[in-house]
């Protein structure tokens, strides 16, 4: 099954939450995606811990498909694209350059603060690097998730989930968070913890299962017993 993106309106822009954890904004040609945490198992590896290094290939696999399914012409990093600076590894500019060849994008990444160690970014992947945010038409994206003046704003950092139940079956998803005046972005790295979110008055949450992206309908308030 093709994974299927779930269109929004916010405001009078329209714009679709993909499964594959991105944002999309056809209206400027853009995928967002934040909390990639490239090199994230070869830091760990360094110490003497053993940790799967196909999450890489994964990741880059996952902005393919994105950036074929919308047809975007730039893609915004809204953050926390390496995890530290022992990941950055040859192996792992050498594998992102690759990538990078068959993708006739613009790329960009708002810094975030595990991104803060970079002076550049290795030249072959044809990125620019800009900070705080990068303010496009009605949006302001910035890595964390502050509100802003004029301006909505998406964000990450904060790697939201959310848990569902349904009888004795538990789920913890990863999740589109939209609040009033800022939007979280789930974190694109599956390697990655995540904070459970519990959405106020409001807020909308958008869980991502499978191929699909979902809302979540608002928790029931329970009924007062006052005056009974």
């Amino acid at each position: 099954m093709a994974a299927r993106g779930l269109p929004v309106r916010l405001g009078g822009t329209e714009l679709e939450l993909r499964p594959e954890r991105a944002l999309h904004w056809p209206g400027g040609s853009v995928l967002a995606v934040a909390d990639l945490h490239w090199g994230k198992p070869e830091s760990f590896h360094q110490h003497g811990i053993p940790l799967p290094s196909e999450v890489l290939e994964d990741d880059l696999a996952r902005l393919s498909a994105a950036l074929r399914a919308t047809g975007a012409r730039r893609l915004l990093l809204v953050g926390d694209l390496i995890h530290s600076r022992r990941g950055l590894t040859p192996e792992v500019v050498e594998r992102v350059a690759a990538w990078r060849i068959g993708h006739d994008v613009e790329m960009v990444l708002v810094r975030g603060n595990h991104d803060r160690h970079l002076d550049a970014l290795p030249g072959a992947w044809r990125m620019s690097l800009v900070e705080p945010h990068l303010d496009e038409g009605p949006f302001r994206f910035a890595h964390h998730p502050e509100p802003a003046e004029g301006r909505y704003v998406w964000a990450g950092h904060l790697h939201p989930t959310v848990r569902l139940s349904t009888g004795a079956d538990r789920l913890r998803l990863p999740c589109f968070h939209l609040g009033a005046q800022v939007g979280v972005l789930p974190a694109f790295s599956a390697f990655t913890g995540g904070m459970d979110i519990r959405p106020r008055s409001g807020e909308r949450l958008f869980a991502i299962a499978g191929d699909t992206v979902v809302e979540v309908p608002p928790p029931r308030r329970q009924r007062s017993v006052a005056g009974r």
